[in-house]
């Protein structure tokens, strides 16, 4: 079966959003280390591999919005989409503890050998998704609610923004006046990571973006991952029409 770096569903969808997934699976390509990073099988199925529910959530979030989707499909520890080319993490050693076998001693040529397989193809792909001037970028990820030795993460939802935050200030606003929300505001983490895949395709290009991150219980099972597809869908179309973009 031939590797497929990415997966775009929907991609003739009229409405003006694209749903992105950067971490959407923790796949190792069968040429990267022989398909196996070295990793234990459950660190593989956490959140250092990949977003855990995110997918799920980006596709149904397609469906409602009418929105294209695209999806990388190789975990973050393979190569990291949402990094710069020259971004210290792109290529991860130690993540929360666990120590990556296959990327210890991987060097330069490795690292451009693992771009040239996922990366770029993948990368080039959000060019093309991006280039229509209307578009409108929601960024889905998850987080897990609790890294070693950290305290616990108190928000179910994370609006992420760096300059542009057209977006996020209404999607912020609708959030918390659900009232039932502990929302963060570019939490749990800073919005801008400079290179990153928002500010490559959507900051750079002036498009109207947000990166939403949802707590990864809250999202582990389909229903989870239906339920808040489901309660984003609406909230983002509101939150489009009051920016005025």
């Amino acid at each position: 079966m031939t590797y497929t770096p990415f997966y775009l569903h929907g991609e003739t969808r009229p409405g003006r959003w694209l749903v992105t997934c950067d971490h959407a699976t923790n796949a190792v390509p069968p040429d990267i280390a022989g398909g196996d990073l070295g990793l234990h099988r459950t660190d593989m199925e956490r959140h250092i591999a990949y977003d855990v529910g995110a997918y799920g959530v980006a596709q149904e979030l397609g469906v409602l919005l009418s929105a294209p989707v695209l999806a990388a499909n190789f975990s973050r520890l393979v190569i990291d989409p949402n990094r710069g080319a020259d971004d210290p993490t792109l290529l991860m050693k130690l993540y929360d503890g666990s120590i990556i076998p296959a990327n210890r001693h991987a060097d330069t040529a490795e690292i451009e050998r693992r771009m040239e397989m996922c990366y770029r193809p993948y990368d080039a792909q959000l060019d093309r998704m991006t280039a229509l001037p209307h578009s409108v970028v929601v960024s889905v990820h998850s987080y897990t609610r609790q890294l070693r030795g950290r305290d616990p993460r108190p928000w179910e939802v994370g609006v992420l923004y760096a300059q542009d935050d057209r977006l996020a200030r209404p999607l912020i606003d609708l959030l918390k006046a659900e009232g039932d929300l502990c929302v963060g505001d570019n939490a749990p983490y800073s919005g801008h990571l400079p290179g990153d895949a928002i500010d490559r395709h959507a900051l750079r290009l002036g498009r109207p973006n947000v990166l939403i991150e949802l707590r990864n219980d809250l999202i582990a099972d389909d229903e989870g991952q239906r339920h808040w597809a489901a309660r984003l869908a609406p909230i983002l179309a509101q939150a489009l029409a009051q920016s005025g973009v």
